[in-house]
């Protein structure tokens, strides 16, 4: 696992944990030695995340934990729209980031009541949202730009042109617009200092540029 990989999971891991975690644990898990364990600590704290080690029993190192967003109470009412829109959009392939918004959608419904989800399921019954779904995306290839996209990494990719021939670029993405049948990322070519716009269905391959 490269070292952008692990600090990812490391993060990920602490923000899933209601305890603290000791560093040689962290350190075992992840196959790293203690030593780069706390310089993965020390970045993960540059980077400003809000890493803080506590003493006593449930102690060792965990992520504050106001660092997440406070409870919200949603009524059966707005978490039915919320989740019949969010179903809609993943199913309509509308949005890239489908694994991080299938994540929101089931924690929105999964916090509420046993009632209050029955009303969910009831009024997403009685709703029905109709479009034309985009064109299909790999899903190694979706993930991919996802990663992209929410932490600003370059990538590189092999894109089908009009001609139907495989282009190889290097870029990092800006922005990711949704139309009706397809979504377009524009980038910043890293190679020409060029800004072009990619259709996501027609990118074959995405890799997270590699570390030097």
């Amino acid at each position: 696992m490269r070292r952008t990989e692990r600090l990812f999971a490391i993060a990920e891991y602490l923000r899933g944990r209601r305890t603290g975690v000791t560093a040689s644990t962290l350190a075992e898990r992840f196959g790293v030695t203690a030593r780069t364990m706390y310089r993965d600590l020390d970045a993960l704290r540059g980077a400003e995340l809000p890493v803080n080690a506590e003493r006593g029993r449930g102690g060792g190192y965990a992520l504050d934990r106001h660092y997440s967003l406070p409870p919200v109470n949603f009524t059966p009412r707005e978490a039915a729209l919320l989740v019949a829109l969010g179903r809609w959009l993943a199913e309509m392939r509308f949005v890239p980031f489908a694994d991080t918004l299938g994540s929101a959608l089931d924690k929105v419904q999964g916090a509420l009541s046993t009632s209050s989800q029955r009303q969910v399921l009831e009024h997403m019954k009685a709703l029905e949202i109709v479009g034309v779904p985009a064109r299909p995306v790999n899903p190694k290839v979706q993930r991919t730009i996802e990663r992209a996209w929410f932490e600003s990494l370059p990538i590189r990719i092999k894109y089908l042109t009009s001609s139907f021939a495989e282009s190889p670029h290097h870029v990092r993405i800006r922005k990711v617009r949704m139309e009706r049948t397809e979504t377009l990322l524009f980038c910043d070519d890293l190679e020409t200092n060029e800004q072009r716009a990619f259709k996501l269905d027609r990118i074959l391959v995405a890799e997270i540029e590699k570390p030097k």
